[in-house]
């Protein structure tokens, strides 16, 4: 499989999933982007269409870890940033990716941190 052609499935299931995920402020949407060095993760308002908190593997941590255990600390560090809003719920948004490796280190790190999805 071709790289355009994984990336426009990835593309297709995410707009199906959007489809019926919406972030509200009570309960924002925890989206995730994944490139193939750095994880992103984005606590979103879609009634105002305003991201609330960001948080990316960009700075501030080794590239010499895993890159799961990396992802983990990302989604920790969005959970701490979120309780600090005053944030518990949230709807997670896996943008197409599977629920595994990256993406899940990362939701749990988030549950650790207090967040409930």
């Amino acid at each position: 499989m071709s790289k355009s052609n994984r990336l426009y499935v990835r593309k297709s299931k995410h707009q199906r999933v959007r489809k019926k995920i919406k972030g509200t402020s009570e309960r924002p949407r925890l989206t995730v982007f994944r490139s193939l060095k750095y994880i992103y993760a984005q606590l979103i308002d879609d009634s105002v269409g305003r991201t609330i908190v960001s948080a990316s593997s960009l700075k501030g941590f080794s590239g010499s870890r895993d890159s799961s255990e990396t992802a983990k600390e990302v989604g920790k560090l969005i959970g701490k940033l979120a309780m600090e809003k005053n944030i518990q719920k949230v709807v997670f948004d896996r943008s197409g990716y599977l629920y595994h490796g990256r993406i899940k280190a990362l939701a749990e790190g988030a549950r650790e941190s207090g967040l409930q999805f």
